[in-house]
Protein backbone atom coordinates (compact mmCIF):
# COMPACT_ATOMS: atom_id res chain seq x y z
CA UNK A 1 0.00 0.00 0.00
CA UNK A 2 1.51 3.49 -0.87
CA UNK A 3 1.88 5.67 1.50
CA UNK A 4 0.30 9.11 1.32
CA UNK A 5 1.74 12.23 -0.24
CA UNK A 6 3.30 14.32 2.47
CA UNK A 7 1.69 17.80 2.55
CA UNK A 8 2.14 21.24 4.14
CA UNK A 9 -1.25 21.93 5.45
CA UNK A 10 -1.26 22.02 9.20
CA UNK A 11 -2.86 19.23 10.72
CA UNK A 12 -5.56 20.36 13.67
CA UNK A 13 -7.47 18.12 16.53
CA UNK A 14 -11.33 18.56 16.61
CA UNK A 15 -10.61 20.96 19.51
CA UNK A 16 -7.97 22.63 18.25
CA UNK A 17 -9.71 23.72 15.15
CA UNK A 18 -13.17 24.90 17.43
CA UNK A 19 -10.66 26.98 19.57
CA UNK A 20 -9.13 28.65 16.55
CA UNK A 21 -12.46 29.24 15.31
CA UNK A 22 -13.75 30.76 18.59
CA UNK A 23 -10.54 32.84 19.02
CA UNK A 24 -10.55 34.33 15.59
CA UNK A 25 -14.49 35.14 15.96
CA UNK A 26 -14.85 36.66 18.88
CA UNK A 27 -11.38 38.51 18.32
CA UNK A 28 -12.68 39.83 14.68
CA UNK A 29 -16.24 40.97 15.95
CA UNK A 30 -16.19 41.18 19.60
CA UNK A 31 -19.38 43.08 20.66
CA UNK A 32 -21.92 43.58 17.96
CA UNK A 33 -25.52 44.75 17.48
CA UNK A 34 -27.90 42.58 15.12
CA UNK A 35 -30.98 43.36 13.94
CA UNK A 36 -33.47 40.55 13.23
CA UNK A 37 -36.60 38.88 13.68
CA UNK A 38 -37.09 36.71 16.83
CA UNK A 39 -37.69 32.49 15.92
CA UNK A 40 -37.74 29.89 17.94
CA UNK A 41 -37.87 31.26 21.48
CA UNK A 42 -37.79 29.09 24.52
CA UNK A 43 -37.45 29.97 27.81
CA UNK A 44 -35.50 28.09 30.94
CA UNK A 45 -36.81 29.06 33.98
CA UNK A 46 -37.57 33.06 34.64
CA UNK A 47 -33.95 34.67 33.33
CA UNK A 48 -32.29 32.15 30.59
CA UNK A 49 -33.63 32.31 27.26
CA UNK A 50 -32.64 30.57 23.72
CA UNK A 51 -33.86 32.14 20.31
CA UNK A 52 -32.78 32.93 16.56
CA UNK A 53 -32.87 35.96 14.89
CA UNK A 54 -33.50 35.74 11.51
CA UNK A 55 -33.45 38.59 8.55
CA UNK A 56 -37.18 39.75 7.96
CA UNK A 57 -36.01 39.84 4.30
CA UNK A 58 -34.80 36.37 4.27
CA UNK A 59 -30.53 35.39 3.66
CA UNK A 60 -29.87 34.41 7.16
CA UNK A 61 -30.25 32.82 10.90
CA UNK A 62 -28.02 33.13 13.57
CA UNK A 63 -28.48 31.40 17.47
CA UNK A 64 -29.10 33.19 20.29
CA UNK A 65 -28.36 33.05 24.11
CA UNK A 66 -29.60 35.35 26.77
CA UNK A 67 -28.65 34.29 30.21
CA UNK A 68 -29.25 36.20 33.49
CA UNK A 69 -32.35 38.54 32.38
CA UNK A 70 -33.85 41.21 34.28
CA UNK A 71 -36.38 43.78 33.31
CA UNK A 72 -34.86 47.36 32.81
CA UNK A 73 -31.05 46.09 32.39
CA UNK A 74 -31.72 43.24 30.02
CA UNK A 75 -34.45 45.24 27.86
CA UNK A 76 -37.61 43.22 26.75
CA UNK A 77 -37.94 39.62 26.84
CA UNK A 78 -37.80 37.71 23.55
CA UNK A 79 -40.73 36.84 22.27
CA UNK A 80 -41.28 35.18 18.73
CA UNK A 81 -42.17 37.45 16.03
CA UNK A 82 -40.95 40.62 17.34
CA UNK A 83 -38.06 42.28 15.23
CA UNK A 84 -35.20 43.36 18.08
CA UNK A 85 -31.77 44.65 18.39
CA UNK A 86 -29.68 42.37 20.28
CA UNK A 87 -26.39 43.59 21.86
CA UNK A 88 -23.77 41.08 22.86
CA UNK A 89 -20.97 39.14 21.91
CA UNK A 90 -20.30 36.71 18.63
CA UNK A 91 -18.85 33.53 20.28
CA UNK A 92 -19.15 29.86 19.08
CA UNK A 93 -20.56 26.34 21.08
CA UNK A 94 -18.05 24.06 20.07
CA UNK A 95 -20.31 20.82 20.68
CA UNK A 96 -22.27 21.16 17.72
CA UNK A 97 -19.55 23.39 15.66
CA UNK A 98 -22.28 26.35 15.44
CA UNK A 99 -21.83 30.13 16.04
CA UNK A 100 -23.80 31.86 18.41
CA UNK A 101 -24.99 35.61 19.80
CA UNK A 102 -24.62 35.83 23.62
CA UNK A 103 -27.46 38.68 23.76
CA UNK A 104 -27.27 40.93 27.23
CA UNK A 105 -29.68 43.58 25.97
CA UNK A 106 -32.74 43.18 23.41
CA UNK A 107 -34.42 46.52 22.34
CA UNK A 108 -37.40 47.05 19.78
CA UNK A 109 -36.09 47.82 16.40
CA UNK A 110 -37.88 50.79 15.08
CA UNK A 111 -40.94 52.56 15.95
CA UNK A 112 -43.63 50.23 14.17
CA UNK A 113 -42.73 47.28 16.51
CA UNK A 114 -42.68 49.34 20.20
CA UNK A 115 -46.34 50.28 18.71
CA UNK A 116 -47.10 46.92 17.72
CA UNK A 117 -45.63 45.43 21.23
CA UNK A 118 -47.22 48.24 23.26
CA UNK A 119 -50.79 46.98 21.59
CA UNK A 120 -50.20 43.38 22.18
CA UNK A 121 -49.53 44.39 25.96
CA UNK A 122 -52.62 46.69 25.89
CA UNK A 123 -55.14 44.02 24.58
CA UNK A 124 -53.34 41.94 27.70
CA UNK A 125 -53.96 44.40 30.61
CA UNK A 126 -57.83 45.00 28.54
CA UNK A 127 -58.77 41.39 28.54
CA UNK A 128 -58.07 41.00 32.32
CA UNK A 129 -59.99 44.29 32.94
CA UNK A 130 -57.56 46.81 34.29
CA UNK A 131 -58.73 49.38 31.80
CA UNK A 132 -62.58 48.63 32.75
CA UNK A 133 -64.51 51.96 33.78
CA UNK A 134 -65.62 50.42 36.88
CA UNK A 135 -61.96 50.60 38.22
CA UNK A 136 -62.11 54.62 38.21
CA UNK A 137 -62.39 56.16 41.22
CA UNK A 138 -63.57 60.44 41.62
CA UNK A 139 -60.98 62.28 42.28
CA UNK A 140 -60.96 63.89 45.86
CA UNK A 141 -62.70 67.72 45.89
CA UNK A 142 -59.75 69.17 47.83
CA UNK A 143 -57.07 67.24 48.64
CA UNK A 144 -54.82 68.42 51.89
CA UNK A 145 -51.70 66.86 50.17
CA UNK A 146 -50.74 66.16 46.90
CA UNK A 147 -48.13 63.39 45.49
CA UNK A 148 -45.97 63.95 42.50
CA UNK A 149 -44.05 61.15 40.78
CA UNK A 150 -42.19 62.74 38.06
CA UNK A 151 -38.09 64.00 37.92
CA UNK A 152 -37.09 66.67 40.38
CA UNK A 153 -35.27 68.43 37.64
CA UNK A 154 -37.18 70.01 34.73
CA UNK A 155 -40.13 72.18 34.06
CA UNK A 156 -42.60 69.98 34.84
CA UNK A 157 -42.42 69.58 38.52
CA UNK A 158 -42.20 73.23 38.12
CA UNK A 159 -45.56 74.02 36.21
CA UNK A 160 -47.20 71.56 38.87
CA UNK A 161 -45.84 73.37 41.80
CA UNK A 162 -46.85 77.02 40.00
CA UNK A 163 -50.45 75.80 39.07
CA UNK A 164 -51.51 74.14 42.52
CA UNK A 165 -49.92 77.50 44.30
CA UNK A 166 -52.09 79.81 41.96
CA UNK A 167 -55.20 77.77 41.87
CA UNK A 168 -55.57 76.49 45.34
CA UNK A 169 -52.11 76.06 47.40
CA UNK A 170 -51.65 72.58 49.17
CA UNK A 171 -49.21 70.65 50.54
CA UNK A 172 -46.77 68.82 47.70
CA UNK A 173 -45.04 65.19 48.19
CA UNK A 174 -42.21 64.97 45.30
CA UNK A 175 -41.17 61.21 44.75
CA UNK A 176 -38.43 61.41 42.12
CA UNK A 177 -37.51 59.09 39.58
CA UNK A 178 -36.05 58.95 36.62
CA UNK A 179 -38.90 59.42 33.21
CA UNK A 180 -37.11 57.39 30.95
CA UNK A 181 -34.09 55.16 30.45
CA UNK A 182 -32.91 51.76 31.85
CA UNK A 183 -34.04 51.38 35.31
CA UNK A 184 -37.38 54.13 34.83
CA UNK A 185 -40.07 51.98 34.81
CA UNK A 186 -39.02 49.81 38.08
CA UNK A 187 -38.67 53.25 39.41
CA UNK A 188 -41.95 54.25 38.31
CA UNK A 189 -43.88 51.38 39.57
CA UNK A 190 -42.08 51.41 42.94
CA UNK A 191 -42.74 55.22 43.75
CA UNK A 192 -46.70 54.12 43.22
CA UNK A 193 -46.91 51.50 45.31
CA UNK A 194 -44.39 53.53 47.73
CA UNK A 195 -47.52 56.23 48.29
CA UNK A 196 -49.68 53.61 48.39
CA UNK A 197 -47.76 52.18 51.69
CA UNK A 198 -47.00 55.92 53.08
CA UNK A 199 -49.10 56.89 56.04
CA UNK A 200 -50.69 59.37 56.00
CA UNK A 201 -51.18 58.57 52.39
CA UNK A 202 -51.65 61.82 49.77
CA UNK A 203 -55.02 61.99 48.62
CA UNK A 204 -54.62 61.61 45.34
CA UNK A 205 -51.31 61.12 42.95
CA UNK A 206 -50.04 62.68 39.69
CA UNK A 207 -47.83 60.78 37.10
CA UNK A 208 -46.03 63.20 35.29
CA UNK A 209 -43.04 64.04 32.68
CA UNK A 210 -42.79 66.30 29.43
CA UNK A 211 -43.33 65.14 25.75
CA UNK A 212 -41.03 62.75 23.91
CA UNK A 213 -40.75 60.26 21.26
CA UNK A 214 -42.08 57.28 21.36
CA UNK A 215 -38.94 55.56 23.29
CA UNK A 216 -38.58 58.19 25.37
CA UNK A 217 -42.08 57.35 26.79
CA UNK A 218 -41.73 53.50 27.14
CA UNK A 219 -41.20 53.61 30.67
CA UNK A 220 -45.10 54.78 30.84
CA UNK A 221 -45.97 51.50 28.61
CA UNK A 222 -44.22 49.17 30.87
CA UNK A 223 -46.34 46.52 32.56
CA UNK A 224 -45.26 46.93 36.01
CA UNK A 225 -45.91 50.50 35.55
CA UNK A 226 -49.50 50.06 34.33
CA UNK A 227 -50.24 46.80 37.02
CA UNK A 228 -48.93 49.68 39.56
CA UNK A 229 -51.39 52.65 38.45
CA UNK A 230 -54.44 49.93 38.28
CA UNK A 231 -53.84 49.07 41.56
CA UNK A 232 -53.57 52.08 43.56
CA UNK A 233 -56.01 52.38 46.11
CA UNK A 234 -55.32 55.98 46.11
CA UNK A 235 -56.92 58.22 42.87
CA UNK A 236 -54.23 58.72 40.26
CA UNK A 237 -53.73 61.01 37.31
CA UNK A 238 -51.43 60.45 34.34
CA UNK A 239 -49.93 62.94 32.82
CA UNK A 240 -47.67 61.83 30.33
CA UNK A 241 -46.11 63.49 27.39
CA UNK A 242 -48.23 66.07 24.81
CA UNK A 243 -52.12 66.14 24.53
CA UNK A 244 -51.15 63.88 21.57
CA UNK A 245 -49.35 61.37 23.35
CA UNK A 246 -50.93 58.67 24.77
CA UNK A 247 -49.68 56.08 26.68
CA UNK A 248 -51.22 52.39 28.80
CA UNK A 249 -51.08 54.12 31.98
CA UNK A 250 -53.52 56.83 30.64
CA UNK A 251 -55.92 53.57 30.51
CA UNK A 252 -55.31 52.32 33.91
CA UNK A 253 -55.42 55.73 35.59
CA UNK A 254 -58.30 57.41 36.81
CA UNK A 255 -57.95 60.65 35.03
CA UNK A 256 -56.01 61.34 32.11
CA UNK A 257 -54.64 64.91 31.34
CA UNK A 258 -53.55 66.07 28.19
CA UNK A 259 -50.43 67.96 29.92
CA UNK A 260 -48.89 68.07 33.56
CA UNK A 261 -50.62 71.75 34.08
CA UNK A 262 -54.28 70.43 33.63
CA UNK A 263 -53.28 67.98 35.50
CA UNK A 264 -52.67 69.99 38.34
CA UNK A 265 -55.69 71.93 37.24
CA UNK A 266 -57.80 68.68 37.83
CA UNK A 267 -56.42 67.94 41.31
CA UNK A 268 -57.38 71.27 42.83
CA UNK A 269 -60.32 73.74 42.04
CA UNK A 270 -59.73 77.30 41.41
CA UNK A 271 -59.68 79.42 44.76
CA UNK A 272 -60.92 82.03 42.85
CA UNK A 273 -64.01 79.95 41.60
CA UNK A 274 -64.99 78.53 44.86
CA UNK A 275 -64.75 82.01 46.04
CA UNK A 276 -67.06 82.96 43.88
CA UNK A 277 -69.28 80.25 44.06
CA UNK A 278 -69.30 80.81 47.90
CA UNK A 279 -70.66 84.41 46.92
CA UNK A 280 -73.03 83.17 44.44
CA UNK A 281 -74.25 80.72 47.35
CA UNK A 282 -74.32 82.91 49.70
CA UNK A 283 -76.61 85.43 48.32
CA UNK A 284 -78.43 82.62 47.11
CA UNK A 285 -79.00 81.37 50.92
CA UNK A 286 -79.79 85.36 51.86
CA UNK A 287 -82.55 85.87 49.68
CA UNK A 288 -83.82 82.08 50.39
CA UNK A 289 -83.82 83.16 53.88
CA UNK A 290 -85.51 86.99 52.97
CA UNK A 291 -88.15 85.13 50.98
CA UNK A 292 -88.86 82.73 53.87
CA UNK A 293 -89.14 85.61 56.45
CA UNK A 294 -91.34 87.25 53.92
CA UNK A 295 -93.45 84.08 53.38
CA UNK A 296 -93.70 83.55 57.27
CA UNK A 297 -94.58 87.48 57.81
CA UNK A 298 -97.08 87.22 55.11
CA UNK A 299 -98.82 83.89 56.83
CA UNK A 300 -98.42 85.47 60.59
CA UNK A 301 -100.45 88.32 59.31
CA UNK A 302 -103.06 86.32 57.74
CA UNK A 303 -103.57 84.57 60.72
CA UNK A 304 -103.61 87.58 62.81
CA UNK A 305 -106.75 89.03 60.61
CA UNK A 306 -108.60 85.52 60.80
CA UNK A 307 -108.17 85.47 64.67
CA UNK A 308 -111.27 86.23 66.44
CA UNK A 309 -111.95 89.86 68.26
CA UNK A 310 -111.02 88.55 72.00
CA UNK A 311 -111.87 91.75 74.09
CA UNK A 312 -115.27 91.82 72.22
CA UNK A 313 -115.93 88.09 72.66
CA UNK A 314 -115.53 89.05 76.82
CA UNK A 315 -117.24 91.97 77.55
CA UNK A 316 -120.22 89.79 75.02
CA UNK A 317 -119.44 86.67 77.76
CA UNK A 318 -119.84 89.37 80.24
CA UNK A 319 -123.20 90.45 79.26
CA UNK A 320 -124.48 87.25 79.19
CA UNK A 321 -123.42 86.03 82.75
CA UNK A 322 -124.47 89.51 84.33
CA UNK A 323 -128.37 88.49 82.13
CA UNK A 324 -127.88 85.13 83.51
CA UNK A 325 -127.28 86.36 86.92
CA UNK A 326 -130.52 88.48 86.66
CA UNK A 327 -132.59 85.48 85.71
CA UNK A 328 -131.11 83.19 87.95
CA UNK A 329 -132.36 85.84 90.70
CA UNK A 330 -136.20 85.71 89.40
CA UNK A 331 -135.91 82.05 88.83
CA UNK A 332 -137.19 80.26 92.17
CA UNK A 333 -140.50 82.62 92.63
CA UNK A 334 -141.47 82.55 88.77
CA UNK A 335 -140.98 78.65 88.91
CA UNK A 336 -143.25 78.66 92.04
CA UNK A 337 -145.64 80.75 90.03
CA UNK A 338 -146.05 78.46 87.32
CA UNK A 339 -145.99 75.24 89.55
CA UNK A 340 -149.57 76.49 91.30
CA UNK A 341 -150.76 77.52 88.16
CA UNK A 342 -150.14 74.05 86.50
CA UNK A 343 -151.88 72.39 89.67
CA UNK A 344 -154.78 74.75 89.61
CA UNK A 345 -155.32 73.76 86.12
CA UNK A 346 -155.30 70.09 86.50
CA UNK A 347 -156.82 69.70 90.37
CA UNK A 348 -160.05 69.76 89.06
CA UNK A 349 -159.57 66.45 87.14
CA UNK A 350 -158.19 64.59 89.54
CA UNK A 351 -160.56 62.58 91.25
CA UNK A 352 -161.57 62.58 95.33
CA UNK A 353 -159.30 60.58 97.89
CA UNK A 354 -162.35 59.08 98.99
CA UNK A 355 -163.74 57.85 95.66
CA UNK A 356 -160.59 55.44 95.29
CA UNK A 357 -160.93 54.03 99.06
CA UNK A 358 -164.80 52.47 97.95
CA UNK A 359 -163.47 51.45 95.13
CA UNK A 360 -160.72 49.58 96.41
CA UNK A 361 -162.95 47.93 99.54
CA UNK A 362 -165.51 46.69 96.99
CA UNK A 363 -162.58 44.78 94.71
CA UNK A 364 -161.16 43.82 97.91
CA UNK A 365 -164.81 42.32 98.77
CA UNK A 366 -164.53 40.48 95.80
CA UNK A 367 -161.67 39.03 96.22
CA UNK A 368 -162.32 37.60 99.67
CA UNK A 369 -165.72 35.71 97.95
CA UNK A 370 -163.74 34.53 95.53
CA UNK A 371 -160.76 33.22 97.76
CA UNK A 372 -163.61 31.81 100.29
CA UNK A 373 -165.13 29.30 96.94
CA UNK A 374 -161.79 28.71 96.18
CA UNK A 375 -161.52 27.27 99.65
CA UNK A 376 -164.23 24.94 100.24
CA UNK A 377 -164.07 23.43 96.63
CA UNK A 378 -160.13 22.66 97.91
CA UNK A 379 -161.40 21.35 101.55
CA UNK A 380 -164.14 18.90 99.72
CA UNK A 381 -161.76 16.92 97.15
CA UNK A 382 -159.38 16.60 100.41
CA UNK A 383 -161.79 14.88 102.33
CA UNK A 384 -163.07 12.99 99.72
CA UNK A 385 -159.29 12.07 99.13
CA UNK A 386 -159.04 10.71 103.10
CA UNK A 387 -162.47 9.25 103.18
CA UNK A 388 -161.24 6.56 100.37
CA UNK A 389 -157.73 6.10 102.45
CA UNK A 390 -159.40 5.27 105.73
CA UNK A 391 -161.90 2.75 104.02
CA UNK A 392 -159.22 0.87 101.53
CA UNK A 393 -161.01 -2.93 101.87
CA UNK A 394 -162.21 -2.71 98.26
CA UNK A 395 -159.18 -1.70 96.50
CA UNK A 396 -157.24 -4.36 98.30
CA UNK A 397 -159.92 -6.72 97.09
CA UNK A 398 -159.54 -5.69 93.48
CA UNK A 399 -155.91 -5.93 93.79
CA UNK A 400 -155.89 -9.43 95.06
CA UNK A 401 -157.89 -10.71 92.35
CA UNK A 402 -155.92 -9.23 89.54
CA UNK A 403 -152.64 -10.46 90.88
CA UNK A 404 -153.95 -13.98 91.39
CA UNK A 405 -154.79 -13.98 87.74
CA UNK A 406 -151.65 -13.12 86.80
CA UNK A 407 -149.73 -15.77 88.61
CA UNK A 408 -152.01 -18.47 86.80
CA UNK A 409 -150.98 -17.00 83.30
CA UNK A 410 -147.35 -17.30 84.43
CA UNK A 411 -147.58 -20.79 86.21
CA UNK A 412 -149.34 -21.69 82.98
CA UNK A 413 -146.62 -20.41 80.60
CA UNK A 414 -144.11 -21.88 83.13
CA UNK A 415 -145.67 -25.44 82.82
CA UNK A 416 -145.63 -25.42 79.23
CA UNK A 417 -141.27 -24.42 78.85
CA UNK A 418 -140.44 -27.33 80.81
CA UNK A 419 -138.71 -30.01 79.40
CA UNK A 420 -141.67 -32.32 81.65
CA UNK A 421 -144.05 -31.38 79.40
CA UNK A 422 -141.82 -32.53 76.19
CA UNK A 423 -140.91 -36.04 77.93
CA UNK A 424 -145.03 -36.42 78.77
CA UNK A 425 -144.91 -36.33 75.23
CA UNK A 426 -143.14 -39.22 74.63
CA UNK A 427 -139.55 -37.94 74.82
CA UNK A 428 -136.30 -39.00 76.67
CA UNK A 429 -133.51 -36.77 78.16
CA UNK A 430 -129.66 -38.71 77.53
CA UNK A 431 -127.52 -38.07 80.53
CA UNK A 432 -123.72 -38.76 80.90
CA UNK A 433 -122.19 -40.83 83.76
CA UNK A 434 -121.71 -37.84 85.39
CA UNK A 435 -125.53 -36.42 84.91
CA UNK A 436 -124.70 -33.67 82.20
CA UNK A 437 -127.32 -33.79 79.73
CA UNK A 438 -125.93 -35.05 76.00
CA UNK A 439 -127.26 -33.33 73.31
CA UNK A 440 -125.33 -34.76 70.06
CA UNK A 441 -124.73 -38.64 68.62
CA UNK A 442 -121.21 -37.11 68.12
CA UNK A 443 -120.66 -36.88 71.85
CA UNK A 444 -121.59 -40.80 72.88
CA UNK A 445 -118.51 -42.68 72.71
CA UNK A 446 -119.88 -47.08 72.35
CA UNK A 447 -119.92 -48.81 75.65
CA UNK A 448 -120.18 -45.48 77.77
CA UNK A 449 -122.81 -45.61 79.95
CA UNK A 450 -126.13 -43.84 79.74
CA UNK A 451 -129.23 -42.68 81.98
CA UNK A 452 -132.38 -42.04 80.27
CA UNK A 453 -134.76 -39.60 81.84
CA UNK A 454 -138.56 -40.12 81.33
CA UNK A 455 -141.92 -38.37 82.09
CA UNK A 456 -142.14 -41.16 84.73
CA UNK A 457 -138.77 -42.51 85.86
CA UNK A 458 -135.34 -42.85 84.72
CA UNK A 459 -133.44 -46.51 83.23
CA UNK A 460 -129.79 -46.92 82.87
CA UNK A 461 -128.39 -48.34 79.68
CA UNK A 462 -125.15 -49.45 77.35
CA UNK A 463 -124.43 -47.23 74.26
CA UNK A 464 -123.89 -49.45 71.19
CA UNK A 465 -121.77 -48.98 67.82
CA UNK A 466 -122.75 -45.13 66.38
CA UNK A 467 -124.90 -45.44 63.09
CA UNK A 468 -125.82 -42.37 60.89
CA UNK A 469 -129.14 -41.04 60.74
CA UNK A 470 -130.54 -41.05 57.85
CA UNK A 471 -131.33 -38.12 55.83
CA UNK A 472 -135.23 -37.29 55.32
CA UNK A 473 -135.44 -36.11 51.33
CA UNK A 474 -137.01 -33.24 50.88
CA UNK A 475 -140.64 -32.96 49.91
CA UNK A 476 -141.48 -33.08 45.89
CA UNK A 477 -143.92 -30.58 44.60
CA UNK A 478 -147.11 -32.47 43.23
CA UNK A 479 -149.86 -30.56 41.19
CA UNK A 480 -153.33 -30.71 42.36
Amino acid sequence: MDKPAPSNIPEYTVGELSGAVKRTIEGAFGRVRVRGEVTEAKAYGPTRFYFSMKDPEGGGKIRCVMWSWSPGRSGIKPENGTEVIASGKLTTYPDQSNYQLTVDRLDYAGEGALLAAIEKLRAKLLAEGLFDTERKRPLPRLPAVIGVISSERGAVIQDIITTIQRRFPRKILLWPVPVQGEGAAARIAAAIEGFNRMRPAPDVIIVARGGGSLEDLMAFNDEAVVRAAAASHIPLISAVGHETDTTLIDFASDRRAPTPTAAAEMAVPARLDLLAALRQTEARLQAAGTARVERARTRLDRAANALPDLPGRVQAARQRLDDLSARLARAPATGIASKRAALAAIAPRLPHPREGIFARRAAIAMQQQRQGAAMRRLLDQRRARLDRIANPAPRIAGALREATARLHGLAARLAAASYTAVLARGFALVRDSAGAPIASAAAVQPGAALTLVFADGEAGVVAAQKRARAKTPPPQASLL
